[in-house]
């Protein structure tokens, strides 16, 4: 798993509420979707933890944000190197899956098309469940899975992963034992 530190850097920057529709608590569903979708997929984990914390990260309003992806994945390409390191290809894969996270595709390489299908498994946060018709990969389409994502999205469920290791509770008005 990533560096903590990349969500500090992140947030440094970051326009929206930590604790809005596309933050942190999205970051952590996408990144937990990506996670047990990328044990089924066989996609690289690294990229596909990567995108999570990075396709939204550039947005500047909550609703149509047209080139949030792309910029995003220049996001990332900046922090390359300091903060994580990847092989070329591996990067390729994650600024693909950044930049075109929001155009509708399905066909791609399997690790960024699991990044889409991490990312469109959290609709439920908005009010839309998800398609399988819009997911890319026979794990995303599953049943079991569109309803395990769903519904922690729709509950806008906040992993425990942005308490813990992202240290964000106050933020979301969390509270750990002993404070």
């Amino acid at each position: 798993m990533f560096s903590p530190r990349i969500i500090k850097r992140i947030l440094s920057e970051y326009a929206l509420p930590v604790n809005g529709m596309h933050g942190a608590g999205h970051w952590a569903r996408v990144l937990e979707n990506g996670t047990r979708l990328a044990a089924l997929t066989g996609a690289e984990i690294e990229v596909v933890q990567l995108f999570a914390v990075f396709h939204d990260s550039r947005r500047v309003n909550e609703g149509w944000d047209d080139g949030h992806g792309r910029r995003g994945a220049e996001f990332a390409a900046k922090l390359r190197g300091e903060f994580f390191q990847l092989s070329d290809e591996s990067f390729d894969l994650l600024y693909t899956a950044c930049a075109l996270h929001t155009d509708g595709l399905t066909e791609a390489d399997v690790t960024i098309q699991t990044c889409w299908d991490a990312d469109r498994l959290d609709l439920g946060r908005v009010g839309t469940r998800p398609e399988p018709l819009y997911l890319c990969t026979p794990a995303a389409k599953a049943k079991e899975m569109i309803r395990w994502a769903d519904g922690r999205g729709s509950m806008v469920f906040i992993p425990e992963i942005v308490d813990s290791a992202w240290d964000l509770g106050r933020e979301f008005g969390m509270r750990r034992a002993g404070r």
